[in-house]
């Protein structure tokens, strides 16, 4: 048997938007910049992309601009933003517990002279809306955070936070990075009091390197990506049409069906945490009910390394991950970790079990069952 938890990496793409890409890939294949018929074909398809996309976020269409993923998403929402707005002030704030693709661009405004304040979070991954209102001046043009926390899956209080800095400083820039969580639950940015959101195809069974950042229409974001002036000189660069395509079906197919997928993962999340419960030096981090996100669990399993873990597992046709794809194979310790308090001889123990619609309980039950089989032998090995 095979268990693919490892959803929060990546998922599956889904049939319909392979069959739409297949399509584009051979036979409209156009460039929409180009004049004639095939180029106007290529833009029909990434104006009904950005239709369905809309009606899931209800914002205006003229408000998406396509990606290549959610690095670049993150990055055009922090320094396009930071670029733009920096006569107003130089002051950001963010959390500590954020992806690469978001910590790695403040870091590099720190070099370029700009303040960042990162706000601390409990032990279950959630900011101090305290802190956060302290933390507001009349500096700060932009906070950026997190929608759902890709290791533990913490719900941030955006909306909370976004009403706090709007009374604070009202002219701050307010952006969510939602690549964990759009697709997988309720998200309308502009009634959240966001003005800019990211998200990423492959996170909802869409195909990879593509993504799209929503910009509410009157904020000011400097282009990263010089050129032909495409996507309204927001994004140069012919588009990625298939992959723009394939984005739009999979997120209209998540849409369509998200409160029998909620459903479905939460009771698979329920399920699971039960039976993690029922091991031995095993404890689930963050919050598990439905103040959480829906498909990710972390679990830290005493006396074995998670490599170790994460390889015996692989053995038996089981993936999870070891923490954040995007940091899995560096030697750091995982800053969320080490944010919510993990012990440190828990910090190098954690797994990440992610699950997507097509995960199904018999997996799960089966690995619970290795699991149960393994963790006994593995930790008399690690004492050797």
């Amino acid at each position: 048997m095979e268990a693919y938890l490892d959803n929060a990496a990546t998922t599956r793409c889904s049939e319909r938007a392979c069959r739409l890409m297949a399509d584009l890939l051979t036979r409209d294949f156009g460039n929409p910049s180009s004049l004639h018929m095939k180029g106007v074909e290529a833009e029909c398809y990434i104006e009904e992309a950005k239709k369905k996309i809309a009606k899931t976020l209800r914002v205006p269409e003229k408000e998406l601009i396509f990606t290549s993923g959610g690095t670049e998403s993150n990055n055009l929402a922090i320094l396009g933003t930071a670029m733009a707005n920096q006569r107003a002030g130089k002051h950001i704030i963010t959390t500590g517990i954020e992806h690469p693709s978001v910590a790695n661009p403040m870091h590099a405004l720190e070099e370029l002279g700009f303040s960042v304040t990162y706000l601390g979070v409990d032990q279950d991954g959630q900011i101090s809306l305290e802190e956060l209102e302290q933390a507001v001046t009349d500096e700060t043009i932009l906070v950026s955070m997190m929608h759902v926390n890709n290791e533990i899956g913490a719900i941030e209080p955006i909306e909370a936070a976004a009403r706090i800095i709007r009374t604070k400083n009202p002219g701050t820039v307010i952006h969510a990075d939602g690549i964990q969580s759009y697709g997988k639950l309720r998200v309308y940015p502009e009634r959240m009091g966001l003005d800019l959101f990211s998200a990423s195809g492959h996170k909802l069974h869409g195909p990879k390197g593509i993504g799209f950042l929503w910009k509410r229409d009157k904020i000011k974001v400097k282009p990263l990506l010089l050129g032909g002036g495409q996507q309204k000189g927001m994004r140069s660069g012919t588009e990625n049409v298939p992959a723009i395509a394939g984005l739009g079906e999979a997120a209209w197919e998540m849409h369509r069906h998200l409160e029998e997928n909620l459903d479905h993962l939460y009771g698979l999340k329920e399920h699971f945490v039960e039976g993690l419960s029922g091991l031995e030096q095993v404890c689930v981090n963050g919050k598990t009910g439905q103040e959480s996100a829906p498909h990710i669990v972390s679990a830290s399993f005493a006396g074995v390394r998670s490599e170790v873990l994460l390889h015996a597992l692989e053995n038996k046709q089981i993936y999870v991950s070891a923490g954040s794809a995007c940091a899995s194979n560096k030697p750091t310790k995982s800053r969320t970790l080490t944010e919510i308090g993990l012990k440190p001889e828990l910090l190098d123990s954690t797994i990440r079990f992610s699950f997507s619609v097509h995960t199904t309980q018999e997996e799960l039950d089966y690995t619970l069952q290795c699991l149960q089989e393994l963790i006994p032998d593995l930790r008399r090995y690690s004492r050797k």
